[in-house]
């Protein structure tokens, strides 16, 4: 069977197929994937791809890299570099699901089978043996350190190591740690702000375990989660301190009903899941459901979860917002959405998470928001549910409520 990527016109898509609104082509030396980001929506006009990945790619055809043995792609945001590098079956290492799902959708879309790629997450073994190393820069250095320790037992004298990332997200410290964990580092020169980063691997260097997971306690005075532990995996927002957004938040979250009762809370895009174990502590009768499309959170909201002690019941689910949760199943949603997609400010995922928060609420549900006052929620919140009433604010952050009619 021919390779599906080798060449535009087997990417050509026949009279009766449609590509989504969102997709656009990649240009390799393998071919042109078409590529899109995940989940699929016609406002977002951010490409699945950047020129980071584009100079790695060049790179790797340009010097004629040999892509032989075992090959690991870390931190491919939406799967552009396993699909281009399908024919050598990469192995791609990611903490997103969306990122997962993406790139199961462009490998279809691509004619790839399902096997020519390993899908992993950051939260499963790494390969025993990895011959080239390619590294996605992260925004979060401490992700980079995480990944970049559990990898180094696996990476060898003659591993070839390439790392990318947009000038701006490559630092001294980026390098430091490149040259820290795995050995001697240089960059190139920069190639439409993007930059590569080469390091050649010492297996003299003393191997370490990463530092991460880290545990904090919480400050008092911030309701039922107050002197609690929290634990967080390296990659979450603010994993060394409570966010003053949350802390706002969890001074003002919605009180059991009165004569209790079993309630459903979901805790959206939960992070390290203080949230959700805040509302556990004070309801025990509460079912929570904690969810997010990061790994590294869905274990942190599970690690903190059990250092609290809390005596409910509380599921764990890593996925798309609430899509996993049957519509109309829901008493109350609590959610500190991200407006940030990787390096791009977007309101993109805070309008899907709202509408899927819709979906999964019963009737007279509610979904609890807080966020910086700058990002109009309440406008997008009034345009969904019909309403929306501002429950507290300061002069940076407010938290709102909207009620399923």
């Amino acid at each position: 069977m021919d390779d599906p990527l080798t060449s535009a016109d087997d990417q050509t898509p026949s009279a009766d197929t449609r590509l989504p609104a969102t997709a656009d082509r990649m240009t390799t030396a393998w071919g042109e994937p078409v590529l899109t980001r995940f989940p699929e929506d016609p406002r977002d006009l951010l490409r699945a791809w950047d020129a980071s990945d584009e100079y790695l790619l060049a790179h790797l055809a340009e010097e004629r890299v040999p892509l032989a043995g075992t090959v690991v792609v870390v931190g491919d945001r939406w799967g552009a570099l396993v699909t281009a590098l399908a024919a050598h079956r990469p192995t791609q290492v990611t903490d997103s699901y969306l990122t997962q799902e993406a790139t199961r959708a462009n490998l279809a879309r691509a004619g790839v089978p399902s096997d020519a790629v390993r899908l992993l997450t950051t939260q499963d073994p790494p390969p025993e043996r990895i011959d080239v190393l390619l590294v996605r820069v992260p925004k979060s250095l401490a992700l980079l350190e995480d990944q970049l320790a559990r990898l180094a037992p696996s990476v060898h004298e003659g591993t070839v190591v390439v790392g990318t990332g947009m000038v701006k997200e490559i630092h001294t410290s980026t390098l430091a740690l490149f040259e820290r964990i795995l050995g001697p580092t240089r960059t190139s020169l920069a190639r439409k702000k993007a930059r590569l980063i080469f390091c050649a691997p010492d297996p003299s260097l003393e191997r370490t375990a990463s530092p991460w997971p880290l545990a904090y306690r919480l400050p008092e005075g911030i309701g039922a989660a107050s002197g609690h532990t929290v634990v967080n995996h390296a990659g979450i927002f603010c994993a060394d301190r409570l966010d003053i957004g949350t802390r706002f938040f969890l001074k003002h979250l919605p009180q059991a009903a009165a004569g209790g009762g079993e309630r459903r809370v979901v805790d959206l895009g939960c992070g390290n899941g203080v949230v959700g174990t805040a509302v556990a502590l004070a309801d025990p009768g509460a079912e929570v459901l904690f969810t997010d499309e990061s790994f590294q959170a869905v274990a942190s909201a599970a690690a903190t979860y059990r250092a609290s002690g809390a005596a409910g019941r509380a599921e764990f689910l890593v996925g798309d917002g609430p899509a996993g949760v049957a519509d109309g199943s829901v008493d109350l949603v609590l959610s500190n959405p991200p407006f940030h997609s990787h390096q791009a400010t977007t309101d993109t995922t805070a309008r899907q998470m709202f509408a899927g928060a819709r979906r999964a609420l019963r009737p007279g549900g509610e979904l609890w928001v807080v966020g910086n006052r700058h990002l109009t929620y309440h406008v997008t919140l009034r345009r969904l549910f019909g309403n929306c009433r501002t429950v507290a604010g300061d002069p940076k952050f407010v938290v709102l409520r909207a009620v399923k009619r």
